[in-house]
């Protein structure tokens, strides 16, 4: 099975204020894991900027003149969210790469890709910048896919914020299936288990709102109960993974309490539903993840998965808790209005 990993040292480039969590190490550790990675047998490549027109097929014309516009600056975009002087070129540069890894897996240069990309995106919409968010990365991929014949894509999102930008660019879709699962009540607000999409897009975005507190546990049934099925019916011609390892039980920003072999468990669930709707199509795209360590050994062995190494025995999981399982009934009690088989 083969991996192409995308990565650039000018992710670095991105310097928000001495503080912040989204801060230029993590690209440190992205690089390391991509080297790791490498060693084992993948392909690293670096990206080319995301072009004028595959930006403005999720963004409006306005929200990318105002980015532009903060080239050379340092800007507060929002009480979160900042740019550094570097920062529009870095962002350019992280969509694109989330474009180049669909372009890959759809010409055959790779079987499955990731974009190890920072500023995240999944927080932006398409007029707006928000939660440490630039350009929202995974939602260009999808844009990408679409305009490259695929019928339908499916975008499954495990940080444990709610990406509400990706929601809401795709809300109204029926092309693209969003799924999340989450932390709830926490930032952003959004993502109620009843919000299902609108207009021709209802029922094609699927909420799956978790207690703080959630553990391996609880994210895999969420996931076998639910996102697997929904998937399965929606029968995607490529998968995308809004990959957020900020569920780990050490990151600062999270009250989760997932392991890297979790988040690795989830990343083979998605791999196995890839092989069986579309050929093993899949994307990767990096987002949260604010403790290094924790990042470091999560999206290792997420990649490790996406190789074909590292699987990991279900007996190692263990008896869910009464939150995952209520998270499950509760959303499969509204999404079986629209998806039949649940």
């Amino acid at each position: 099975m083969s991996l192409l990993v995308i990565n650039a040292d000018r992710f670095e480039g991105h310097t928000p204020p001495p503080g912040h969590p989204e801060r230029r190490e993590r690209q440190d550790v992205m690089h390391v894991v991509a080297q790791r990675q490498r060693e084992r047998g993948a392909t690293v490549a670096e990206p080319e900027p995301a072009s004028r027109e595959q930006i403005l097929r999720v963004h409006t014309a306005g929200f990318v003149a105002r980015l532009e516009a903060t080239a050379g600056s340092a800007v507060m975009l929002d009480p979160d969210t900042f740019t550094s002087p570097e920062s529009w070129d870095v962002t350019r540069l992280a969509a694109g790469a989330a474009a180049m890894a669909v372009d890959a897996v759809l010409d055959g240069a790779a079987s499955r890709a990731a974009a190890l990309v920072r500023p995240p995106g999944h927080h932006s919409g398409r007029d707006r910048a928000r939660g440490f968010c630039l350009l929202n990365n995974v939602a260009v991929a999808a844009a990408q896919a679409v305009a490259r014949g695929v019928p339908r894509v499916a975008v499954i999102d495990f940080d444990v914020h709610h990406g509400n930008g990706t929601q809401e660019i795709f809300e109204a879709d029926p092309r693209v299936l969003y799924v999340s699962t989450h932390q709830w009540p926490f930032y952003p607000g959004s993502g109620l288990v009843t919000d299902v999409g609108v207009g021709d897009g209802e029922g094609f975005t699927v909420n799956v709102p978790l207690e703080r507190g959630a553990t391996d546990a609880d994210y895999d049934i969420v996931f076998r109960d639910l996102v697997l099925p929904v998937v399965r019916l929606f029968s995607p011609g490529m998968i995308l993974v809004s990959a957020g390892f900020d569920a780990h039980e050490r990151d600062p920003l999270g009250g989760m309490r997932m392991s890297a072999a979790g988040l690795a468990l989830l990343t083979r669930h998605v791999v196995a539903v890839a092989d069986e709707c579309c050929e093993g199509r899949m994307v990767l795209v990096t987002e949260g993840g604010y403790n290094l360590e924790a990042f470091a050994a999560s999206l290792d062995a997420a990649l490790d998965v996406m190789a074909g190494r590292g699987q990991l025995p279900a007996a190692d999981v263990p008896e869910p808790s009464a939150r995952g399982l209520a998270a499950s009934t509760q959303a499969r009690a509204v999404q079986a209005r629209y998806w039949r088989g649940l």
